[in-house]
């Protein structure tokens, strides 16, 4: 919960690296809500998925940018994210981007994550 925590209090920072780590532990609990929120909607015997597309609103300038740290902890501008609207390929390539190990020293877009955090 520490990492889902962590990216919501960097809400619009699009500076800096964010770890592996941190990056899909906020993808697993941001699935998990998602998941739970629709089981709720549905309980409450809503037509249209009104709870989880609120909070999927709520929460996508965060996953933004974290999105974009990852790719800065790999090396990559933030714009290697628009790879995701090319179909298949695209999506196959960025997904590799996210699970590279980032950079272990000093990178251009900053300090090591790692280094940071004293691990």
């Amino acid at each position: 919960m520490e990492w889902y925590i962590t990216v919501l209090s960097k809400y619009a920072v699009f500076t800096g690296r964010a770890r592996r780590k941190e990056y899909w532990m906020f993808v697993l609990i941001n699935a998990v809500v998602v998941f739970v929120l629709g089981i709720i909607n549905v309980a409450m015997g809503a037509d249209v998925p009104a709870i989880p597309t609120v909070y999927s609103l709520a929460v996508f300038l965060p996953s933004l940018a974290v999105t974009v740290r990852r790719l800065h902890d790999t090396d990559r501008s933030g714009w290697w994210f628009l790879l995701v609207f090319i179909p298949i390929i695209g999506a196959i390539v960025f997904l590799v981007f996210m699970a590279t190990p980032g950079s272990e020293m000093l990178n251009r877009f900053g300090n090591s994550p790692i280094v940071a955090s004293g691990e």
